[in-house]
């Protein structure tokens, strides 16, 4: 179930419980309201899910702390929030990430994106210019990356996974996205995973991507 808040929705208001209000007291504005919009995404998806608003606590690493029962994942931008949650039945771990659409800052590339994934940036670049491919790139490390954590408790680095984005030709800008892992994957039940999986897309000025671990 997915959550997202954009512009001036009522969500980047959202009340906070006393502690995660802890958590944002020495917090700039913008900090503060971008700690309280993807809760408050987060918990307009509990309800959807049938289980009652509860606080979401940053945890190891800054993860969030769900409630027993659900796995999830947050994000935010400049103008954009969401929380995407699901039953820990349904999906093993999920991961979500939003950025703006536009070039990644300076030197971002280089420090982060493998030689084989740069050379693939290059063709998607020749095909459509128009599209900022690094930018979707990053956002998809981030997504493997929030899906990696939860399963293995461990930092996963952006040379440990090599992605290739895939497009679709129809139903606007998007694709899906292939992670493989360059480093023992997490096991999943009794299966030890070396890949994740995961769809991408560019709409209103916003890259989002997400990530999704089934159960075997």
């Amino acid at each position: 179930m997915a959550v997202e808040a954009h512009g001036d929705d009522p969500l980047w208001d959202a009340p906070l419980y006393p502690e995660e209000e802890a958590l944002v007291a020495r917090a700039v504005a913008k900090r503060r309201r971008e700690f309280a919009g993807v809760r408050g995404c987060a918990r307009r998806a509990m309800e959807k899910l049938g289980v009652p608003p509860q606080p979401v606590v940053s945890g190891e690493r800054g993860a969030p702390c769900w409630p027993a029962g659900l796995v999830g994942s947050m994000t935010h931008c400049d103008g954009y929030c969401a929380a995407a949650l699901v039953r820990a039945v349904d999906l093993a771990s999920l991961g979500i990430d939003a950025e703006p659409h536009g070039p990644l800052p300076e030197g971002v590339g280089a420090s982060v994106f493998l030689p084989a994934e740069a050379e693939r940036l290059a063709r998607l670049t020749g095909w459509r210019a128009d599209v900022h491919w690094d930018r979707i790139l990053f956002s998809a490390k981030e997504s493997v990356y929030k899906a990696w954590y939860p399963l293995t408790r461990k930092w996963l680095d952006f040379s440990e996974a090599d992605i290739t984005l895939h497009t679709e030709v129809s139903g606007g800008l998007g694709g899906v996205l292939h992670a493989e892992l360059l480093v023992p994957g997490p096991l999943v039940g009794a299966h030890q995973l070396q890949a994740f999986n995961g769809r991408w897309t560019v709409r209103d000025g916003v890259v989002a991507t997400t990530v999704a671990v089934p159960w075997p």
